[in-house]
């Protein structure tokens, strides 16, 4: 059956999932799109439904993909065009969403990498955070540790910007003190980045495997948390900007500390 009225209870409380308190009561979030979709569901993301709009789907490699998901006993929305629209977080909608379920890894549960995890403090932006997670699957990274407040991983614009990394990076999160202590247990060297870093980014061999520690957009990593690191490098500034953004800092990094490999 057709859900075909934007007060339905359902399509409620799926439009709520564009709000972080609406994502953390329920534990879900959306993916919109053919292609975060299909990564999705090649990844084993875990998935409460596909929301389908047949009005508005036109790809043969879409309907091949939901008849797929629903003959494994996948649970299948359908949506007018309409009702989908009210949903979609983008002009001109595919008419393909799925429902995730939140997921974060725990930290004594990361599976072993031999290149290592970025960790951001703090970050505030989900567009960086995204791009941060997809940057880290092309470099070999093996995810991703969130430590603080930081911006929500499953935040519209996060699981955009990540083009389907979010489905393939671990995701853990933990405080500062716990990271420290689980980082001296497995002997794994945290790296730190800033302008005060005694050490060209590009003179220095990489431990692995590592904790490349980035700070947030404003504020950066703390004193105390740059005294923590085994290593702080820096990216010089040869312009009049004082620094860059911190998902193009965070690529710059990460490709350095894989170059040798």
């Amino acid at each position: 059956m057709m859900i075909t009225s934007l007060a339905n209870p359902t399509i409620k409380a799926l439009r709520a999932l564009r709000q972080r308190k609406a994502r953390d009561e329920q534990g879900r979030y959306l993916i919109e799109g053919i292609r975060p979709v299909a990564e999705a569901i090649q990844c084993g993301a875990p998935l409460d439904m596909l929301v389908v709009a047949p009005e508005l789907l036109n790809s043969s490699f879409a309907h091949e993909l939901i008849d797929t998901y629903a003959a494994g006993g996948g649970k299948i929305l359908t949506v007018s065009a309409a009702v989908f629209s009210s949903l979609a977080d983008k002009d001109n909608p595919q008419g393909l969403a799925a429902v995730g379920r939140i997921h974060y890894t725990q930290l004594p549960n990361l599976s072993p990498a031999p290149v290592g995890w970025v960790v951001l403090v703090e970050v505030a932006d989900p567009g960086n955070l995204g791009t941060i997670l997809r940057t880290a699957d092309g470099a070999g990274f093996s995810g991703v540790i969130l430590v603080g407040a930081t911006t929500d991983p499953f935040d519209p614009a996060a699981v955009r910007a990540s083009m389907g990394a979010l489905f393939s990076q671990q995701i853990a999160r933990t405080s500062w003190p716990d990271l420290l202590t689980w980082a001296r247990q497995h002997r794994i060297a945290l790296v730190g980045s800033s302008d005060r870093g005694a050490t060209d980014y590009r003179t220095t061999t990489y431990p692995q495997p590592l904790l490349l520690v980035l700070g947030s957009e404003r504020h950066g990593l703390t004193d105390e948390q740059l005294a923590a690191c085994d290593l702080v490098v820096r990216i010089p500034m040869r312009g009049r900007s004082d620094s860059l953004n911190l998902a193009v800092a965070a690529g710059i990094l990460m490709y350095e500390a894989t170059r040798s490999q």
